[in-house]
């Protein structure tokens, strides 16, 4: 199913899979770091769809040079069944962004939350003791809940459409964080504009993690610029834009922003540790790449 050619026999290969892959910088990322490294590898992306995800993981099981990858949307909770195992931390969040594949088994990892929550800390957000208002719990926002509520955040209001699997999910998903954590979490319906409203008033952080300001939608804002409370700090998973409406609406409110590149980096930083045991040159892909 995927055209893995083209590199050498000796080079090895990390993968992106997801639908759409072709706005990624993840392989402008990964590609530069590992020429800095020395590292012979090459890195490709791949759209892939839920309904293929079984034989294409097949595939790349069965690809000798094959290392590992990383997983987008939509594919980041649907992969978790075609692993051969899970780390602790996918365990929790129920949703995978990062493979590896050791002795011809495919493990799962999850390091959206990690390089999110170091993302905020750079930017100098204080997150212990706050409260952050969550909007989509999916794939990367699962990763962001779970980690926000370890990293000391004392009070999660948390939007999703009623209805819909990421509710389910997310609601899963508190029950097990709250177990583990002092963090208080309240799962509510993301139509109820009224609740939403109250909740930005009395929140510190405002998180986007659904779609909503991506790719061809970038004029869209998944919140009313009229909600977003003056001074706060309001962060964005999405990269492309670099800046989405969410982030110019909020920055006109004075408020402290934090776009979705910097989070792209600190995972990708992650994921080469978990691959090849290595520290990410991120000053200097920084400098190089933008």
């Amino acid at each position: 199913m995927l055209e893995i050619n083209g590199t050498s026999g000796q080079t090895r290969l990390i993968t992106l899979l997801g639908n759409p892959t072709g706005h990624s910088l993840s392989p402008a990322i990964h590609n530069l770091s590992f020429q800095l490294l020395g590292i012979d590898a090459e890195y490709r992306a791949f759209d892939v769809d839920n309904e293929a995800l079984g034989e294409v993981v097949d595939e790349l099981r069965a690809t000798d040079r094959w290392d590992g990858g990383n997983v987008t949307m939509p594919c980041k909770q649907a992969i978790i069944e075609h692993l051969d195992g899970l780390d602790e931390a996918v365990e929790l969040i129920g949703a995978v962004n990062v493979l590896k594949k050791t002795d011809g088994k495919i493990v799962g990892y999850n390091t959206d939350g990690r390089g999110f929550m170091v993302n905020l800390v750079k930017h100098g957000v204080n997150v212990l003791g706050s409260r952050m208002v969550l909007l989509g719990p999916g794939g990367a926002g699962s990763a962001i809940l779970a980690q926000a509520a370890l990293d000391g955040v004392t009070h999660l209001d948390v939007f999703a459409r009623v209805g819909g699997e990421s509710f389910c999910h997310a609601q899963e998903l508190a029950d097990r964080v709250c177990v583990c954590t002092s963090c208080e979490i309240e799962l509510h319906d993301m139509a109820d504009a009224a609740v939403l409203k109250a909740c930005i008033q009395d929140a510190d952080i405002l998180v986007n993690a659904t779609p909503i300001g991506m790719g061809d939608g970038s004029g869209e804002t998944p919140v009313s610029p009229d909600l977003i409370k003056p001074g706060m700090v309001v962060a964005d998973a999405i990269y492309h834009p670099r800046e989405t409406q969410l982030i110019i609406d909020a920055q006109a409110r004075g408020c402290n922003t934090v776009p979705g590149l910097g989070m792209l980096i600190e995972q990708a930083a992650a994921s080469e540790a978990i691959w090849y045991g290595v520290q990410m040159p991120i000053a200097q892909i920084e400098r190089e790449l933008f």
